[in-house]
């Protein structure tokens, strides 16, 4: 389904179809087209025929002094000689001036042929007239007739020459046969270079497809290559605007940069004037100073990452940052075993560096202050089934930080999760440690959630976008 739903949206495959549908139509027209005038031509060239053969017999048939119809008509055709073949000449004579018998050729033997009426089928300007019907034999045969005055005494005779209907049937068939043949090799043909043209055509496309994957992988910072003319200011407003978004994102940068250092002297001095003031008050003092200076960076942090959140220039090698704060846990926690799996390697988030280190560090932290014995640290494409229908087209990676201590029950969990909130008020630290991972995985669109884990400890999972270079 996903692949139909892909291909609908390629360019190259809805001008291919286009292009195949309206060739096929066309062939389909032309096929019909040559063959409705060929069989007009045929059947006007087997009429124009039997008036020949029409003709031939009038002038071989004249009348005696004893008023009887002679003459042995030679039309040079075998078919007027061979019985029940569908070609036969009649002479008929009209009315009691001739004492005759009717004149037939000797393929029709003591058949028949059904005569049709004048008043359905007239005779034209010429006194001609012709019509199909069905013989004696069962063959469908077209007649060709007229009326003749044979002599002075205004004795009249009706000529009717017979021919086979088969014989016209059969040539059109064969023609319609090779047409339909011909046409066909011609628009496979035609299909083929016309996918060819269309495929070169669009091939400065396929360029700048993979130069945005080069942007998108890091590799590039503007959309490079010898575009042609009709692409070339598309390709021109792109890298315009990746370099508008990197002056906003250094901007925003500068500017959380100036707001910390603002607020660092002011929040410093609290700090240090809370030591000197007695408890209760230098407590409460300490304690609200702290946390402002948590929720300031808690803050500014989203700010920041509001402002390059959809930047394509935001990507972190995800096995390099977890291996290196894996490095630095192990030296702070030395009684604690730390086992790291990326899978497959090479994983990149599609996050600002100092995001990942703060997210993974705070679940790596809170998970060693717990644990008994070791944290697992787990890292993996994320399965198709976890991902939002809103998301489908995004690719996304799972962090899992998982330790091997007491959990949570879910009525735990949800508490843990709110912002200040610290479960053991014997373990130091702020309680805004995981609302801060919560909110910048929120920020980027992604997800971060508890459980308990397998072995019974707290399970954290991380779902965070990753960086793809299908941008197709």
């Amino acid at each position: 389904m996903a692949n139909n739903a892909r291909r609908s949206r390629s360019l190259t495959f809805r001008v291919l179809l286009l292009a195949s549908l309206w060739a096929a139509v066309a062939l389909i027209v032309i096929a019909v087209v040559i063959s409705t005038l060929y069989r007009q031509s045929a059947e006007k060239s087997f009429r124009d025929l039997l008036r020949a053969q029409l003709y031939n017999v009038i002038n071989s048939v004249s009348t005696g002094e004893d008023t009887r119809l002679s003459g042995a008509p030679q039309l040079g055709d075998l078919r007027f000689f061979q019985p029940q073949s569908g070609w036969y000449w009649i002479v008929e004579p009209i009315g009691g001036a001739l004492a005759s018998e009717t004149l037939t050729s000797s393929s029709l033997g003591t058949g028949s042929i059904p005569i049709a009426d004048t008043d359905t089928i007239p005779f034209d300007t010429r006194y001609e007239r012709f019509y199909t019907t069905i013989d004696s034999f069962g063959n469908e045969v077209e007649v060709g007739e007229t009326e003749v005055v044979l002599d002075d005494e205004g004795r009249t005779a009706r000529f009717r020459v017979v021919g086979n209907r088969d014989v016209l049937e059969a040539d059109i068939d064969d023609f319609s046969g090779s047409l339909y043949l011909a046409l066909a090799g011609f628009g496979f043909g035609s299909l083929l270079l016309n996918a060819a043209a269309i495929l070169i055509g669009l091939r400065p496309l396929d360029r700048a497809r993979k130069a945005l994957e080069k942007i998108r992988a890091g590799e590039s910072e503007q959309l490079d290559g010898d575009f042609p003319r009709e692409i070339l200011p598309l390709a021109s407003e792109v890298n315009a605007l990746i370099d508008s978004n990197r002056r906003i994102v250094e901007r925003a940068r500068m500017q959380v940069g100036n707001l910390a250092h603002s607020l660092k002297t002011p929040i410093a001095v609290l700090l240090n004037e809370s030591r000197v003031l007695e408890a209760p008050h230098g407590d409460l003092v300490r304690t609200q100073a702290e946390a402002m200076q948590s929720q300031v960076q808690s803050y500014l942090n989203r700010a920041r990452i509001a402002a390059q959140r959809e930047s394509v220039l935001a990507r972190t090698e995800a096995q390099q940052v977890l291996e290196r704060l894996v490095r630095v846990m192990r030296r702070l926690n030395a009684d604690t075993h730390f086992p790291l799996s990326v899978d497959p390697p090479g994983l990149v988030l599609a996050m600002e560096q100092q995001d990942v280190e703060e997210t993974v560090g705070n679940l790596l932290e809170n998970a060693a202050r717990y644990a008994r014995t070791k944290v697992v640290i787990r890292a993996f494409v994320a399965p198709v089934e976890i991902r939002g229908s809103d998301d489908a087209r995004k690719s996304w990676i799972v962090i899992e930080v998982e330790d091997d201590g007491p959990g949570l029950e879910p009525d735990q969990i949800r508490e843990a999760m709110k912002r200040g909130k610290r479960l053991d008020e014997s373990k130091p630290g702020t309680g805004l440690g995981l609302s801060i991972v919560s909110e910048i995985a929120s920020e980027y669109q992604g997800t971060f959630g508890l459980s308990r884990g397998s072995g019974g400890g707290l399970l954290a999972r991380l779902v965070l976008p990753a960086v793809t270079k299908d941008v197709a």
